[in-house]
């Protein structure tokens, strides 16, 4: 720094400030050292920089099974944000997420001297964890409920499977089958929330939902399952790797789609607008999630404060595309019996 600082023609403190992204340095000296910094190839030494500030500059993530598109895309979400905050991340990936596992991985990322935790807290096992946290180290769980206080990030889970079934059940469909994802998964009861409640706001019949877990052989069996029920018009599917099964699964038994039978998803996949036919599915915005949780999660290492307990919850939107039509005019099959089942 001493020698940027010589070379530029200016205080350290200058060069500090610059590299500090300070607002009260003239644009002219600004250029000078950043040139200074260019011809110099001068790094900042973080190590050093820890130990005087006590601060790392690296935020910790937990989460686990980065295959499946949603946790993938969270986890990129927050790399970016905590990357054009200035912080590096370290990822702590976990097979399975239990209560044990979660714990051992917050702390194995406090031993690495972090300056604060993201949880990708899913399921409930995952919440449970966050129940029993007693770290001081600031902490955000996206999903996660409201499981110890700790504050939360989330998409409107229950609003965006409303919106599907209203979506269906404005093109005259009676009602709307559902299948779900597996029931350990928050997200899965929030949508599973979400379509029930549409459906008795409405007055219509409740099918019993198909549980699935996620991948497109669950939907493909699902879709060979609901091929037989009587009255099947529309189908809002938790997400769209299901739905991708299930619409293989209505091809093979010469199901048309929307013609026969309308399908909605969840997700908004990049290979939805693909799909044979492109996708009516629920939009995520996982760059936002990521946003708003580092947000939360940098105001409370600035601070020093807990905050108490905050929720964010991100908007799902509708995106219409040729899965999902008008009911068809005649039904050559009764409608699904309900189950009596309702929302609260």
């Amino acid at each position: 720094m001493a020698d940027v600082a010589r070379l530029a023609g200016v205080s350290h403190q200058t060069v500090s400030r610059v590299l500090n992204d300070h607002p009260n340095v003239r644009g002219e000296t600004r250029e000078r050292v950043l040139a200074a910094i260019d011809e110099l190839g001068y790094r900042r030494n973080f190590a050093a920089r820890a130990l005087v500030t006590r601060q790392t500059r690296t935020l910790g993530v937990v989460s686990f099974d980065t295959t499946l598109y949603g946790p993938a895309s969270t986890i990129y979400g927050i790399e970016q944000a905590a990357r054009a905050a200035g912080y590096f991340v370290s990822i702590v990936s976990l097979k399975t997420l239990t209560a044990a596992g979660v714990l051992e991985a917050i702390g194995f990322l406090t031993g690495q001297g972090v300056d604060g935790i993201v949880v990708v807290a899913p399921q409930r096992s995952s919440a449970r964890a966050l129940a029993a946290l007693t770290t001081n180290l600031p902490t955000v769980a996206v999903e996660g409920g409201r499981a110890g206080g700790v504050p939360a990030v989330s998409v409107d889970q229950v609003n965006g499977a409303r919106q599907a079934v209203e979506h269906l059940l404005e093109f005259g469909h009676e009602t709307v089958w559902h299948v779900s994802g597996p029931s350990d998964w928050l997200e899965a009861e929030g949508r599973l929330k979400g379509w029930r409640k549409a459906l008795t706001a409405a007055g219509r019949p409740i099918p019993e939902p198909i549980v699935g877990d996620w991948s497109p052989r669950s939907g493909y069996e699902a879709g060979h399952l609901l091929v037989d029920q009587p009255g099947l018009t529309a189908v809002f599917v938790a997400n769209d790797q299901m739905a991708l099964g299930l619409l293989r699964a209505f091809a093979e038994r010469r199901i048309s789609v929307p013609e026969e039978v309308s399908v909605v998803g969840f997700d908004d996949i990049p290979e939805a607008e693909f799909f044979p036919p492109p996708l009516t599915t629920i939009h995520q915005d996982f760059g936002e999630v990521g946003r708003r949780s580092i947000e939360i999660l940098l105001r409370r290492i600035e601070s020093g404060d807990d905050g108490g307990y905050e929720r964010v919850v991100v908007p799902a939107s509708l995106v219409a595309r040729a899965s999902s039509g008008q009911a068809p005019r005649r039904r050559t099959k009764a409608a699904p019996r309900s189950t009596g089942r309702r929302s609260a």
